[in-house]
């Protein structure tokens, strides 16, 4: 009887054990893990996931980083458990627009043409600021051609926890939108008394705290910005106004440019002063074709369109392979839109951050 006791006591120790492990790593992880599960592979190297967990975006900004080890250190020590992204440069040419479509409506058109990887659509609610959905490159979080995530939770996985912190675009509750497009040269002025942020964490402000294009600039204002693996972008931002500007960083300081039109576009050359500086001539063949078609259209642009629109001026690679990662238009007015990979309208898929 004695022996069966002690027997007892150790399995009951024993699972108080696996139990109070298994509380504790639900606590950790638990979060971590319904992210994960909420992945959708949609093909064509085409994802989209919903964070549920607390990406410490207003602990980011207390402090900042001046530079990509200090960007990437927070995030893996708040979101990664040490299992950090890695750092990929990125590179690429895209195109956006802020127009309306057949119903009056404020739409954000944009292509991002880079290197082929998967991407993903991140949904975010945050307890301090706005619900957003924004767009990903994973390349950034070392996925690429030939390397995706993996089906079901995996420790794979883990690089696309990083994912709040590098949108190239996307658009919040308020119907603010905003993308990063690549630009030949910027130029700043540090200023010591400003936390800094990089280009990513420059659009996540903007999703997550403005309610206007006129909020956005000022959010932009009381930051340095640096920019990650040297790459060089400006930022368009419009809102559910029909409000639109390019954010520039030129001439030392935060450039704001408007068309003075009733819509705005934005491609790869500087548009302040009506410089064009450009590396490649296709940006302002680019710029023209959708000014055509917009002018055209007396300004309104039915999704249909904007689909064609899209794909028509999307790169193409010198090996005519296509760059052309994903298309999405953004209705700001009322917080829907469309989005779709490699110019393949059948694949598109309708979202809406109203549901």
């Amino acid at each position: 009887m004695k022996a069966l006791k002690i027997i007892r006591n150790i399995f009951l120790f024993v699972l108080l054990l696996l139990i109070a492990a298994t509380v504790v790593f639900i606590v950790i992880f638990g979060k971590d893990i319904k992210t994960l599960h909420s992945v959708k592979d949609l093909g064509s190297g085409a994802y989209t996931m919903t964070f549920y967990k607390d990406y410490k975006f207003d602990e980011f900004l207390k402090t900042g980083a001046e530079n990509d080890d200090e960007f990437f250190g927070f995030i893996n020590k708040n979101l990664m458990h040490g299992l950090g992204p890695g750092k990929n440069a990125l590179d690429g040419g895209c195109t956006a627009f802020v127009s309306r479509n057949e119903k009056g409506e404020v739409i954000f058109g944009r292509n991002f043409d880079f290197e082929e990887a998967p991407f993903l659509q991140l949904y975010t609610n945050p307890d301090n600021g706005y619900s957003s959905v924004s767009t990903v490159s994973l390349i950034a979080v070392g996925y690429g051609k030939d390397k995706s995530p993996a089906s079901g939770i995996s420790t794979a996985n883990f690089p696309m926890l990083a994912a709040p912190y590098l949108p190239c675009d996307g658009m919040n509750e308020k119907g603010v939108s905003a993308a990063l497009l690549v630009v030949p040269v910027v130029s700043t002025v540090y200023d010591p008394d400003k936390v800094s942020i990089n280009q990513t964490a420059a659009i996540r402000l903007i999703l997550d705290k403005a309610a206007s294009t006129d909020e956005a600039v000022e959010l932009l204002r009381q930051y340095n910005v640096y920019f990650s693996s040297n790459l060089r972008t400006h930022i368009l931002i419009g809102d559910a106004s029909g409000k639109a500007v390019i954010v520039e960083y030129y001439d030392g300081d935060l450039q704001v440019v408007s068309s003075g039109k009733d819509y705005q576009i934005a491609a790869n050359h500087i548009a302040y002063q009506d410089m064009n500086i450009f590396e490649s001539p296709d940006s302002l063949e680019r710029y023209a074709a959708v000014e055509q078609v917009i002018t055209e259209r007396d300004n309104k642009l039915d999704m249909n369109t904007c689909e064609e629109l899209l794909n028509a001026i999307g790169l193409y690679n010198r090996d005519k392979s296509d760059r052309l990662q994903w298309s999405v238009v953004y209705d700001l007015t009322d917080k829907s839109g469309r989005i779709w990979p490699h110019r393949k309208n059948g694949s598109a898929w309708d979202f809406d951050l109203n549901k």
